[in-house]
């Protein structure tokens, strides 16, 4: 009877909050060079928004420098534009169907304000997280009020969502740590 509780539905949802997470951080603009800083920037071509990357090839071939190649010369200018308006807060400078952006020095301050980004995006997935704990924990109360599984598997299963939830907890500190190091790394 004790199986009818499945607590790797819960991992996998947390896991899923965490990759969330991961996408999030990737596209703030630290210091160097990062293609992801472009998958938030939606181009409109052919009547409808893309990202930037089904409309260009985009890489990153120095430290301080993202490469955009534009596949439809009629593109460049929209690709162009739609950098300008997001907020990167980066000039592209365009050479044909070329689109470079050069990544400045980051500020002191612009690195606290990152910092202050990045704490905050943090802080949501670990709510994420903690609501997907409570989701199990109510979906185990009411199996036991139900009679499905026993005081003893109860007990088991909390223990089991508190461990999944505080190794994942863990690992978003762990994330928060390593950026936070690339975000204030010179």
């Amino acid at each position: 009877m004790s199986n009818e509780f499945n607590d790797k539905n819960y991992s996998s949802k947390m896991d899923k909050s965490i990759q969330s997470l991961k996408k999030d951080i990737s596209t703030l603009r630290t210091g160097r060079a990062n293609i992801n800083m472009l998958d938030t920037i939606k181009v409109d071509v052919y009547g409808q928004l893309m990202p930037i990357n089904q409309v260009a090839t985009v890489s990153a071939p120095e430290a301080r420098l993202i490469s955009i190649q534009v596949w439809d010369k009629a593109n460049t200018v929209l690709v162009d534009r739609a950098i300008q308006k997001s907020e990167l807060g980066i000039n592209p400078q365009v050479e044909g169907q070329t689109i470079r952006l050069r990544i400045p020095n980051l500020t002191e301050e612009r690195r606290k304000d990152l910092i202050k980004i990045l704490k905050n995006m943090v802080e949501k997935s670990k709510v994420a997280i903690r609501n997907i704990r409570r989701e199990a924990n109510e979906e185990l109360k009411k199996k036991l009020k139900e009679k499905i599984i026993s005081e003893d598997d109860n007990k088991i299963f909390e223990k089991n969502i508190q461990k999944i939830t505080d190794n994942n907890i863990e690992n978003i500190e762990k994330i928060l740590s390593e950026k936070e190091k690339e975000i204030i790394q010179i």
